[in-house]
């Protein structure tokens, strides 16, 4: 396990640089106007690239070392698991590539893309969601399988959507992907299912040696593309996890993904509300108002450097954030009434944080 985090961490590392060092004339494409850019000067948005090659790799590796090369790992892998992954991959990604190419595909088209490839993946690896973790209602909840099919490509086909809504800062969506990887895995190596543990370590490393790069430089952006890896992966193996080892209960990855769900949801429902379409972009997601009404005592000369130094001092707050939920899903995995208390109250703290920034009744001492 150890060898594929260095192997997938080192063919992102080495892929970002070229990027950085090839890739810069795809970012003068990307307006100034945008109201989710926060940053000054072109940068490339092609991390997504170097994290799928990455995942390819590693994904090629975990088929062939034990099998071809004698390496044994245990993880019992086979060459037509790793095609299909990369192929479902690729397909949501692509979309996501192709977004930051031209940056003129439509919210629409993006969104049929990953819900092709939720539909791929329905398919190849028979997804569905098999029980809600709460008697009374499985009663009725397993008399519908299609159901549990529908929930399954729901959740692959809009969890990359998220992703990409919380990437809006040097380190932000990178790190909250990276823990949950190192989460999923954990929970996966704690059940047995050490082939599922190593698909989402292989993302982990990918994620990390991307990292390098975006956190705290900012030479290089995740993208569109990045976002969608992050998201199919996740969401995946996700219900994979749940399904194969029903002693996993299906709020763990509820609580698990809460900060880049909750975030969607109350986004949706706040354009709602004012009448706009969901898919218009807008400036007031959580980590925006804390860059503009917290992290505001920054100062330097060089407007570019100050806006740098903002940029960077707010993913921790919403790192944090992640934390809050990621520790007891990792540490309650088992015990759904547990994981849907700590639920219930990330989102009270979520609406209760959210309208305190709103109406700037933020402590002086998270203020900086």
């Amino acid at each position: 396990m150890l060898a594929l985090l260095v192997l997938c961490g080192c063919a992102s590392f080495v892929g970002c640089g070229l990027l950085v060092r090839l890739g810069r004339h795809t970012a003068r494409r990307y307006r100034d106007d945008m109201p989710q850019r926060f940053h000054v000067g072109h940068v490339p948005r092609l991390g997504g690239v170097a994290m799928l090659v990455a995942c390819f790799i590693g994904w090629v590796w975990m088929a062939v070392a034990e099998p071809y090369l004698g390496v044994v790992n245990g993880i019992r892998f086979r060459a037509s698991e790793a095609a299909v992954w990369s192929a479902i991959v690729l397909l949501a990604g692509g979309g996501g590539v192709l977004e930051d190419l031209i940056h003129r595909l439509r919210a629409r088209w993006r969104l049929l893309f990953t819900i092709s490839a939720a539909v791929v993946a329905a398919v190849a690896f028979d997804l569905r969601v098999p029980s809600l973790g709460i008697p009374a209602l499985d009663r009725y909840w397993m008399t519908s399988p299609l159901a549990g099919v529908l929930l399954a490509i729901l959740a692959t086909a809009g969890l990359p959507h998220a992703f990409n809504l919380i990437d809006g800062y040097n380190g932000l969506a990178g790190m909250v992907s990276l823990i949950c990887c190192l989460a999923l895995a954990y929970v996966a190596l704690l059940v047995g299912d050490r082939a599922l543990a190593a698909v989402v370590l292989a993302l982990a490393g990918s994620t990390a040696g991307f990292l390098v790069w975006n956190y705290p430089r900012g030479l290089i952006f995740a993208g569109d593309g990045g976002a969608y890896l992050w998201g199919t992966v996740i969401a995946i193996a996700s219900v994979v996890l749940t399904q194969r080892n029903p002693q996993v209960s299906p709020w763990f990855p509820m609580l698990l993904l809460a900060y880049p769900v909750m975030e969607t949801v109350f986004s949706v429902y706040r354009k709602v509300v004012r009448g706009q379409s969901p898919s218009l972009a807008d400036a007031l997601h959580l980590h925006q108002l804390i860059y503009r009404r917290i992290v505001r005592g920054v100062f330097d000369e060089d407007s570019t450097r100050r806006m740098l130094m903002r940029n960077n001092r707010t993913s921790p707050y919403l790192w944090a954030f992640a934390v809050l939920t990621v520790v007891p899903a990792a540490l309650f995995w088992q015990q759904t009434r547990v994981l849907i208390a700590f639920l219930m109250l990330f989102v009270l703290s979520y609406i209760y944080g959210y309208f305190s920034i709103v109406r700037f009744k933020v402590p002086r001492w998270l203020r900086r």
